[in-house]
């Protein structure tokens, strides 16, 4: 029977929303409940939540417990929920939507969504370092580091630093790589990596695991490219054409849409070759890799 990748994201995505729901704080009369509906309302519902399911693909490999993956997963939502707030913001990409719904600050205020974000994004690291996510104080120090070196400056918030710069500018397809692999690589990378570090897994494979992401994340961005010039706005969830309208440096404005296609396939291959060294119990991380460049047929 053939891997249904679909359903599987659908079923991880609703165990998630439960985590989420459990973790998240309560909106229940205080002052700053307008707060806590912010965070809720940009971090439960719809979305594909692909890096959740990345978590909880690489904890199988392991036998990891599915409440200890689960919370992991919960944190790498909730920062990447904060990131998705942030650049929504006016003072970096400027959108109201996002996932379908008017984003963060268009549904409460600014300043909500920034501290919506900032409360997110601290929350997560408290989630990482509960023993309730691991007895072993060294793994959830090691999670916690491994995270932080994603989202900071060495990785997303460096590269989203890189696409505000860039916008204007004409980068050669080496830099436009770099600018991918910080601001979306370095987090797919730390989802794949998690369960190895749940599982305390050796370097040689979570060698693997990251080289899988790096191949499997540029995949995802040529995709995502493709996808801002040949789909609708209601397709995306979020406003099409942006990057034609802010002038930012594409795989498709450097490659052109044919070779683009080509480009991302191409890695598609190279990140399933990963994962040699696994065995059957990998199928979910290569259906991942061949979701990311067939989505939006």
């Amino acid at each position: 029977m053939s891997y249904d990748m679909i359903a599987e994201l659908s079923a991880a995505s609703a165990d998630l929303g439960e985590t989420l729901d459990g973790i998240l704080p309560r909106a229940n009369g205080q002052i700053e409940q307008r707060l806590y509906q912010a965070m809720r309302y940009s971090t439960l519902g719809d979305g594909k939540r692909l890096r959740p399911f990345l978590v909880l693909s690489s904890a199988g490999l392991f036998k990891v417990s599915r409440r200890s993956a689960l919370r992991v997963a919960a944190a790498v939502e909730m920062v990447h929920s904060y990131s998705l707030i942030h650049d929504d913001l006016p003072a970096m990409d400027d959108d109201d939507l996002r996932r379908g719904k008017p984003s963060c600050h268009k549904q409460f205020d600014e300043a909500t969504a920034i501290l919506a974000g900032d409360a997110l994004l601290t929350q997560a690291f408290e989630v990482l370092a509960d023993e309730d996510t691991h007895p072993d104080p060294r793994v959830c120090t090691d999670l916690v580091r491994a995270l932080a070196r994603a989202a900071g400056p060495y990785g997303m918030v460096g590269g989203q630093m890189i696409d505000l710069a860039g916008e204007g500018q004409s980068f050669d397809q080496a830099q436009v790589t770099h600018l991918h692999l910080l601001k979306t690589g370095r987090m797919f990378a730390f989802a794949c990596e998690a369960g190895a570090i749940l599982g305390k897994a050796p370097k040689s494979i979570r060698l693997a695991l990251r080289s899988y992401a790096h191949d499997m994340g540029l995949a995802f961005q040529i995709k995502d490219d493709i996808l801002d010039v040949e789909a609708s706005s209601e397709e995306l969830g979020k406003t099409a054409g942006k990057d034609v309208d802010q002038e930012k440096s594409t795989f498709v404005k450097l490659l052109g849409l044919d070779q683009a296609r080509a480009q991302a396939r191409m890695l598609c291959d190279q990140a399933i070759n990963h994962l040699n060294c696994f065995d059957d119990e990998a199928e979910p991380l290569r259906a991942v890799a061949r979701f990311v460049v067939e989505r939006g047929r």
